[in-house]
């Protein structure tokens, strides 16, 4: 019998907030959404040779971003081009947001109390 997934049982909000923050929770991924806002590099490759990370890793890193949609990739001849989807990101701000308020206010009243 296979375990059921208790994700399903949240809201969507919930699990799409999960799902990207889960994306976020590396160091070298957070890194690598930086160099692509700065569109400083794009390839895997050149990814690769500014942080301190085998091409391999830099590629793992890129298909969990990709997967949660936080970039998108453009193939340019054998390469594959990377690049911050905007729209992902604004969302991911704004369910950020959205928790924070939450958890603030919920912590003014526990400390009103």
């Amino acid at each position: 019998m296979m375990a059921l997934n208790k994700a399903s049982e949240f809201d969507r909000e919930k699990v799409r907030f999960a799902q990207l923050t889960k994306a976020l929770s590396h160091p070298a991924r957070i890194a690598i959404l930086e160099i692509l806002a700065s569109k400083e590099e794009c390839m895997c490759g050149n990814i690769s040779t500014i942080l301190p990370l085998a091409q391999s890793t830099v590629s793992q890193h890129l298909k969990t971003l990709k997967e949660a949609g936080l970039i998108k990739g453009k193939i340019t001849g054998p390469s594959i081009c990377y690049d911050v989807d905007p729209e992902v990101l604004r969302e991911c701000c704004g369910l950020f947001e959205q928790f924070s308020e939450k958890m603030f206010a919920t912590a003014k009243v526990r400390e009103d109390e």
